[in-house]
């Protein structure tokens, strides 16, 4: 009976309940696609390893370090594995299609990063083929590119045209790794720079070493700077998770905003709703009245508010959820060259259920406090 009632309440005014739904449905949208967005930015510190660490100019990412420190860093305790690599930066055709391409070690690179799963041979064929290249399968499927492909970069930071052939397609052992990146060999790299910039050949961007002991991690970069103080080229070493975060940092006035929009859109779904549950027991108040003289308990006229405030809040959300994961498959495709893994996360989802949840409890408070207070003699003046 009571079931009854409460659904029945909510729907006594069909434009407004309908109006009300599809506003706290929008909100709940928008704040799962805001917390996608939010985790996108994060997916790399997310999806570092604390057996990593990275090394590169104190200066700035931008100036480079001599291939000779390998060796050297080789050498400190707790480092079991050195590997090197350079960001590219190459257009590929035309600028807007932005992705991540690397020059890179191939003998260790893999090494290094076991969760880039690649088909049997392939590492082999990249090693002996100076120009041939490995793609993330994210970013094969977005250019629809095949192995055995030739596809030409137009260099940026390293001028030129850089023709590869595609020998494989790597996979990630785990969800939240990288599949939109393309690698290829140092090698070849460092022989063309050598050809057109003999001074800038011989150096790369960064070095990433693996740890037998991540809990030694800080000694470990402490220990790999010492070695290279008050040379030409000083060091700045972190762990992988600090690297990706300093990234992250550059935008971080964009990300503390959309956090902060996030938590204003659950605000603006608790004013939505507790306007509508306001203007319903207004309307109701000598109904209230009447259910009290009759006997019935404070607790009953709670419940009745509270489940019409669920139905509203709990469809809204439901139509919320729809609309976010449509949201998220659609803009996943459209943002993959920014986001290479863009997808809601299962806590995104709990929470925004929990929020619908809690929105419908607090909704209810101010108009069930309102019903409850109103004399039963005031509450029955509205009858007429």
């Amino acid at each position: 009976m009571l079931g009854k009632m409460m659904f029945k309440n909510g729907w006594r005014h069909p434009l407004r309940t309908v109006l009300t739904i599809i506003g706290v449905g929008i909100a709940i949208s928008a704040y799962i696609f805001l917390k996608t967005v939010i985790t996108g930015w994060y997916a790399g510190v997310e999806a570092s390893s604390a057996n990593r660490v990275v090394t590169r100019n104190k200066i700035s990412l931008t100036f480079s370090l001599p291939l000779a420190y390998e060796q050297k860093i080789k050498t400190v305790p707790n480092v079991t594995e050195v590997t090197y690599g350079n960001w590219f930066g190459g257009t590929y055709i035309d600028e807007k299609n932005f992705f991540a391409q690397f020059a890179v070690d191939p003998d260790t690179y893999f090494d290094v990063y076991p969760e880039y799963l690649l088909e049997p041979g392939v590492l082999d064929t990249l090693k002996a083929e100076r120009n041939a290249c490995v793609v993330g399968r994210k970013l094969a499927e977005r250019f629809k590119w095949e192995v055995g492909q030739e596809i030409r970069l137009i260099g940026t930071i390293f001028p030129g045209d850089w023709d590869f052939v595609i020998r494989g397609i790597y996979d990630g052992a785990r969800p939240n790794t990288d599949t939109s990146t393309m690698f290829f060999n140092w090698k070849m790299f460092d022989e063309k720079i050598a050809e057109t910039a003999p001074s800038r050949a011989g150096n790369v961007g960064f070095y990433i070493m693996s740890l037998a002991d991540a809990n030694s991690a800080s000694q470990t970069c402490e220990a790999v700077d010492a070695l290279f103080d008050n040379s030409s080229a000083e060091t700045l070493t972190e762990t992988e998770s600090a690297f990706q975060l300093g990234f992250v940092s550059m935008s971080g006035s964009i990300i503390q905003a959309l956090q902060v929009i996030s938590f204003v859109i659950i605000a603006i779904v608790l004013l939505v709703l507790v306007n509508t549950m306001n203007m319903s027991a207004r309307e109701r108040m000598s109904e209230y009245g009447v259910l009290k003289t009759l006997g019935f308990q404070k607790s009953y006229i709670f419940r009745l508010i509270l489940g019409e405030s669920f139905v509203i809040s709990v469809l809204g959300g439901l139509i919320g959820y729809l609309i976010g994961l449509g949201l998220i498959t659609v803009m996943g495709k459209a943002l993959g060259s920014f986001f290479p893994v863009f997808a809601i996360e299962p806590t995104t989802l709990i929470f925004a259920g929990i929020t619908t949840l809690a929105v419908g409890i607090v909704a209810a408070l101010p108009p069930t406090v309102s019903a409850i207070r109103t004399p039963i003699v005031d509450a029955l003046r509205e009858i007429g």
